[in-house]
């Protein structure tokens, strides 16, 4: 089922109860490397959330958590089935190797806990499927870590989209190129580059700029088609089976299409590197990730879409327990996560399939 423009756009209703902005959320955070350190800070600045419980299964990165957090007194564990089991926490986030997102965000909204999760929210379809189903049923707050979705620049250049102001979308030419591959033997070294636990670049990465294109179309995409290899790193580190590089096409509704390239091997003095999103329509076009300019198709006018703001990097967290206690609207729900997984990993699958693939054939219906 396609998902309607302003669902889609806007995401889900509020949860069903809300709870009183005059209460302290006690909040747990599973995972506590690069992504998990940024978000505990991140909470810790919340006036109305306290972080009562840390996890990580690496001590140092625990040690690290528990004494930044130390005026929460947080309890610290190498266990994370103690955070579900702990009925004083109330909402629980989780920022661990994309492969156990899944299975701790249905664990943790079974025993009734919000829940903000990072990005991808699975690495699967059947995953994604159980999550929804979970999410769903809990009439908790289940946010995705697709913080684009509360950039205040962003949610203004889109709305006026979606107004009209470049015509009908027509296609949209994307990219997230960088210049080299992520480090063998940093700290994501143990999981990145098996597949099964990261879903590669495209879905752990570049599920961020997917997501965006499916914002601003307004939709998702309803078949692809792409190529994708290892054309530099082979074998780099041993056992290596996630793509260096990658070219996709996405088909949506109404004739839209998406060109979208991916690749680690982009030297940095290149010109057109790194990530952009350029949305064409009837009557011009949008860089929507770089100037946030507007062409006019005729050449005659080069205008500023949105001006650029002061952004708040923890506005996804301030919205998360915003969500929670004033059901104000979640900028990234099941919905926007599944959508955003999914076609990263649809494009996953195309490479490897060598064919054209439906969106109906994940078996998930958004």
């Amino acid at each position: 089922m396609i998902l309607r423009r302003r669902s889609f756009l806007m995401g889900a209703a509020a949860p069903l109860l809300a709870q009183s902005s005059g209460d302290t959320i006690p909040t747990a955070i599973i995972g506590i490397g690069g992504r998990g350190t940024g978000l505990l800070d991140g909470i810790l600045k919340q006036p109305n959330a306290k972080v009562v419980m840390v996890c990580d299964n690496k001590p140092d990165r625990l040690d690290k958590a528990a004494t930044t957090a130390a005026k929460s007194n947080p309890k610290a564990t190498a266990d994370w089935q103690r955070v579900i089991d702990n009925k004083d926490v109330q909402a629980v986030y989780i920022a661990t190797p994309p492969h156990l997102h899944a299975e701790m965000a249905i664990a943790a909204l079974k025993a009734g806990k919000h829940v903000y999760c990072e990005k991808p929210i699975g690495l699967t379809p059947s995953s994604i499927r159980d999550l929804m189903a979970a999410a769903k049923a809990s009439g908790k707050v289940f946010q995705a870590g697709q913080q684009l979705r509360s950039m205040v620049q962003l949610n203004d250049a889109i709305r006026k989209i979606q107004d009209g102001v470049i015509g009908d979308i027509l296609f949209v030419k994307a990219q997230r190129h960088a210049s080299a591959d992520l480090k063998y033997d940093g700290s994501s070294g143990d999981w990145y580059f098996d597949l099964k636990k990261s879903g590669g670049y495209l879905v752990e990465q570049s599920v961020h700029n997917l997501d965006l294109c499916n914002w601003v179309i307004g939709n998702h995409p309803t078949r692809a088609a792409g190529f994708g290899g290892i054309n530099l790193h082979k074998n780099e580190p041993a056992g290596r089976d996630i793509y260096d590089h990658q070219n996709l096409i996405y088909d949506y509704p109404n004739g839209v299409t998406l060109s979208f390239t991916q690749l680690v091997y982009h030297p940095r003095n290149m010109p057109a590197g790194n990530q952009y999103v350029n949305v064409y329509g009837s009557k011009g076009s949008v860089e929507l990730m770089g100037s946030m300019n507007f062409y006019s198709s005729d050449g005659t006018q080069q205008t500023l879409l949105s001006p650029k703001v002061e952004e708040n990097p923890d506005a996804h967290t301030v919205a998360f327990f915003s969500a929670i206690q004033k059901g104000t609207p979640n900028p990234a729900d099941i919905n926007v996560g599944a959508t955003g997984a999914l076609t990263a990993i649809l494009g996953n699958e195309v490479c490897r399939q060598g064919k054209v693939l439906q969106w109906s054939d994940l078996g998930v219906k958004v």
